[in-house]
């Protein structure tokens, strides 16, 4: 048998390949050059021009440009009127962005366990969670597989609540033919480096509701009745501040750069699906793991690939796993640590372990593997080499 890295043998890369990657062209390069040569920086036209490309291409009516993902989150709920004694219904299985947005604004978010052989939020599970303080779910597509929202439609229409969409992983996915954007009453994007169209850090919402737009459009600008391009248009200097808003706008130099970006998502989602698929032949057969399981009617965008150890299988945990991994040069990731299990919600919600046992249970076995658009044949190759490698090494006799 060969040595693991970790043990002294020799990794299967020369070099690290990390998990996600940013991808930049002549084009982004020359769109966001002519911006920087440009009088407007910032709330200027590049930022209008990039939220209609975006509503066009998820099939939403509106979309409005925030700097960030946790921005959008935040800026989606203040948009719902989501407030002081509200309950928020989270999953688990997510970053920690999904339940601060609803802490943010003073409501309390609720944990509604997985799916556990897809990890997305359970539809069955967020009915028993529901009280008279209940005024949303969020649903995160976890991994870029969207969530059945057909079932989480049917809830929200029985109790009369909000659905947002915590698509942040998802940008070209589809459920049922429809576009990630245009599933829930509000969703929410990301463009953090790693996911699948990035600005370096920006944010997008997109709705059919003319009022939550309204609201969010000032929510990101201190909630101020004008932003600064249309006081210049009116020859005006005045404004009102009508609320508590917050500084969340997203640069032109950044919209322009997603303007150009958003042209090859297609693409994107196209190679990642490619990889993910021989990913998926390679593993068929392979002891000691199994990937997640992709519903039917779905598109998955394949943010991320995510296994599920078989520990049964093997003599080794996963963070074992996960060093040997990383000793061979593969830039494995874990995505996430429940979000109830960490310090903040333990000491303000007092939750505990045993609250959602699928999401816990799964987060002892989860590893990222490499999942970017830019990746190679032979990346790819390296990533089962590896896995299949180190899985070997520890396979229980």
């Amino acid at each position: 048998m060969t040595p693991l890295a970790l043990n002294g043998g020799t990794p299967v890369r020369a070099t690290l390949l990390p998990y996600a990657h940013q991808s930049v062209s002549d084009e982004d390069i020359a769109a966001v050059t002519k911006v920087l040569r440009s009088d407007w920086w910032t709330t200027g036209p590049n930022v209008q021009e990039f939220e209609k490309a975006f509503a066009s291409f998820v099939q939403s009516q509106e979309a409005v440009a925030v700097s960030n993902g946790t921005a959008a989150l935040h800026t989606a709920l203040y948009g719902a009127e989501i407030g002081p004694g509200d309950e928020v219904i989270v999953p688990p299985m997510t970053f920690a962005a999904t339940a601060n947005a609803a802490a943010f604004l003073g409501a309390t978010p609720v944990f509604a366990d997985c799916d556990e052989q897809t990890l997305l939020i359970d539809p069955k599970e967020v009915e028993k969670h529901i009280t008279k303080k209940t005024k949303a779910i969020i649903a995160v597509d976890y991994a870029g597989q969207p969530c059945d929202y057909d079932a989480l439609r049917a809830v929200t229409k029985r109790h009369g609540l909000i659905l947002v969409a915590d698509a942040c992983h998802a940008l070209g996915g589809t459920f049922h033919g429809k576009p990630v954007g245009s599933l829930a009453d509000i969703s929410t994007f990301s463009f953090h480096p790693v996911k699948p169209l990035a600005t370096g850090e920006g944010g997008m919402v997109t709705t059919d509701d003319a009022a939550v737009v309204e609201r969010m459009r000032r929510f990101r600008n201190h909630c101020m009745t004008t932003d600064h391009r249309e006081r210049q248009e009116k020859g005006s200097w005045f404004y009102e501040v009508v609320d508590l808003g917050y500084n969340y706008r997203l640069t032109d130099i950044q919209c322009v750069l997603g303007q150009s970006q958003l042209k090859r998502v297609p693409a994107w989602t196209k190679r990642r699906q490619e990889i993910a698929r021989t990913y998926d032949q390679a593993f068929a057969t392979m002891k000691g793991m199994t990937p997640l399981r992709v519903r039917e009617q779905v598109e998955h965008a394949y943010h991320l690939y995510v296994i599920q150890l078989n520990l049964e299988q093997l003599t080794a945990d996963r963070n074992e796993i996960f060093r040997a991994l990383r000793a061979e040069n593969i830039g494995v990731n874990v995505h996430y640590v429940p979000v109830h299990l960490h310090p903040y919600y333990r000491k303000t919600l007092k939750t505990k372990e045993g609250i959602c046992p699928v999401a816990e249970r799964a987060y002892a076995r989860i590893i990222s593997l490499p999942m970017f658009a830019a990746m190679t044949d032979q990346d790819i190759r390296d990533v089962i080499e590896a896995l299949k490698k180190v899985l070997s090494h520890y396979a229980a006799q």
